[in-house]
């Protein structure tokens, strides 16, 4: 489900930026057709688990890798602990089959904000 406030942070960027910013949200809006897409942070977030943030010369789609085994997390950029990324400089870069293989695996990650009390 597509959310007006994630059209206005696209709507931000220029050029191929925001062509890759709109292709990676279609992608992902593509492949979990059901994905809640929201702003958090000033930035998209799909269900806590993906996001979306427009760098100064790159894009980042983050992934969530709580619960993943040393070798997934290995397919992701970054050294955080719950969330790691790959960078994208141009829409040439999207190996769409490649990503959806990566959101797929990010998605069998276990979800804390959604374990954390009082939270739904």
């Amino acid at each position: 489900m597509k959310s007006k406030d994630v059209d206005k942070y696209i709507g931000k960027f220029d050029g191929e930026k925001k062509v890759v910013l709109k292709k990676l949200r279609t992608i992902i809006l593509k492949t979990f057709t059901n994905i809640k897409e929201e702003m958090k942070m000033g930035v998209p977030w799909y269900e806590d688990k993906y996001y979306l943030v427009g760098l100064k010369d790159h894009v980042n789609i983050g992934f969530s890798i709580n619960g993943l085994s040393k070798k997934e997390m290995g397919l992701f950029e970054g050294a955080g602990k719950l969330m790691r990324h790959i960078k994208v400089f141009s829409v040439e870069d999207i190996d769409e089959k490649k990503l959806v293989k990566l959101l797929k695996v990010s998605n069998k990650s276990i979800c804390l904000h959604s374990k954390k009390k009082g939270m739904k």
